[in-house]
């Protein structure tokens, strides 16, 4: 590429002189009319003329092209810098409201399990009163239960009270037709009574009467009551030999205790086993 600097004076331009660096006298140039002077004709600078080598140019291109490739990654690197600013700004954003939304959470699921707690709480004091509920009226059940029992054994003592001589006079009727054992019409006779004996006592065991019976049974002072003692050496001594008068029983509570006579002066009973060592012998007998 060529490089050309020309400078040409115009022809008749009156030159100024320059000042005397010394300060001394300025010389100027008069100009007189009718005289004609020369024309200073500047001679042509000599054209300057650059030349550019070729490996010049390769790397002045070479030059270019690093600085594209060098704006361009610069360019590239602050699109990046500027998407992971915006992605961060995204995140963070996006991380402060799921912290938000999760604080929210936490704080409904407090309120939620105070209100479990509380629910639980009641329902446990609920269950308490309910079962204390519960057991008093068990109790109270119990209670009226055992004592409707008790007053129906009582008015059932009463009735059982007033029967019980109609019954002693209808077993003596008995026990007396019995011994005319010839009469057709006394043996009729205590047929019918006994039917009618046995009616009765079955309508008072329907109300819980039991009739005591002991005879040949040993003596017991809680059931039995003694009126006269029998020598008998062939029986058990303390065994009930005649009853007078049956007793009965009411609700395990003795109404009438039967009038006997005991016997003495025979052997002692054998004592009983318990059950507790009776089942041990029984195991033994089964081996």
């Amino acid at each position: 590429m060529a490089r050309t600097t020309s400078k040409n004076n115009q022809a008749g331009a009156a030159t100024a002189p320059a000042p005397d660096p010394k300060g001394g006298d300025v010389k100027v140039d008069i100009e007189v009319e009718g005289e004609e002077k020369p024309e200073q004709v500047e001679k042509p600078e000599a054209v300057e003329a650059e030349v550019i080598e070729p490996d010049e140019v390769a790397q002045d291109a070479a030059e270019d092209e690093a600085d594209d490739e060098a704006a361009e990654r610069a360019r590239v690197e602050a699109a990046i810098k500027a998407g992971e600013a915006a992605a961060d700004e995204d995140f963070k954003s996006e991380a402060d409201g799921l912290r938000a939304e999760r604080d929210e959470l936490a704080k409904k699921l407090a309120g939620v399990s105070d209100e479990i707690d509380a629910a639980k709480a009641e329902a446990a004091a609920a269950t308490d009163r309910l079962s204390r509920l519960q057991a008093d009226w068990d109790n109270y059940r119990r209670r009226m239960d055992r004592e409707r029992a008790i007053e129906r054994e009582r008015a059932c003592e009463g009735l059982v009270k007033d029967l019980l001589p109609a019954i002693d006079d209808l077993e003596r009727a008995i026990t007396h037709a019995s011994a005319a054992e010839e009469n057709e019409v006394a043996k009729q006779l205590v047929d019918g009574v006994t039917a009618v004996h046995a009616k009765v006592v079955s309508v008072l065991e329907k109300q819980g009467a039991e009739v005591i019976d002991p005879a040949g049974d040993p003596f017991d002072p809680q059931n039995h009551q003694a009126v006269g003692r029998v020598e008998d050496a062939e029986a058990y001594d303390e065994t009930v030999r005649d009853v007078y008068q049956k007793g009965y029983r009411l609700g395990g509570k003795v109404v009438r205790p039967a009038m006997v006579t005991v016997t003495y002066g025979g052997p002692k009973r054998p004592a009983e086993p318990k059950e507790d060592e009776a089942k041990p012998e029984a195991g033994a007998e089964a081996k």
